[in-house]
């Protein structure tokens, strides 16, 4: 008897808060390495990618002038939303063909990645903000502050690490981003919307989108 592939949901984009259908109305088959299971996802277009930067782009004028004490609470409350469903993820990285020594360890490092850029939301500027000597009666300062929408990639080697490792240095630092996750390693990314969206992230600021490069 032949054994059937298990399908499972669709999975759409995640643009200003809400997972929306492409426009499009196309979409990728994803299987996993053994051929047990089919996925489909999004395959967003120009005009999806095109909707997410006007929606990030709106969303940045209250980002950015949010305190970055509270930018990092809000992801602090991220790595706990991840905290509490790892074993979702770590299913997710077997399903990818990762081992569960691999999975257990992405997961945490992941976490823990979260908990690391949420305490430097308030310390960064600090840090690399100075007084530049020139030779004249007044100071001069230079200080970083955030410059608006980020497009970002995530890496193929590192579905899930990759992927927040690119990204949330940028949210914290007060841009807002249009995020484009692995085509080899679409499930964890598209997942992770879940977590922001059970989160205090205010919709707009982080954007997910699957896909292809050239669409």
């Amino acid at each position: 008897m032949t054994q059937s592939l298990h399908i499972n949901k669709t999975y759409k984009l995640y643009i200003d808060g809400k997972f929306l259908r492409t426009e499009s109305g196309r979409y990728i088959k994803w299987t996993d390495p053994k051929k047990n299971m089919a996925i489909n996802f999004c395959r967003g277009s120009r005009k999806d990618f095109r909707n997410a930067v006007v929606t990030a782009r709106s969303a940045f004028k209250a980002w950015s002038g949010r305190s970055a004490y509270n930018r990092g609470q809000i992801f602090y409350r991220i790595a706990e939303m991840l905290e509490s469903r790892k074993e979702q993820f770590k299913s997710e990285l077997i399903l990818q063909g990762f081992t569960k020594k691999q999975s257990e360890k992405e997961v945490a490092l992941s976490i823990n990645r979260l908990v690391y850029y949420a305490g430097w939301a308030d310390k960064y500027q600090q840090l690399f903000s100075r007084v530049n000597p020139v030779s004249s009666p007044y100071y001069n300062f230079s200080s970083p502050e955030p410059t608006g929408v980020v497009a970002v990639i995530a890496p193929d080697d590192s579905c899930l690490l990759g992927l927040l490792s690119v990204f949330v240095p940028a949210v914290v630092g007060g841009n807002t981003v249009v995020v484009l996750v692995s085509k080899s390693f679409p499930l964890c990314g598209i997942t992770f919307a879940e977590v922001l969206h059970s989160s205090d992230v205010p919709g707009g600021v982080i954007n997910i989108m699957s896909g292809r490069l050239v669409s």
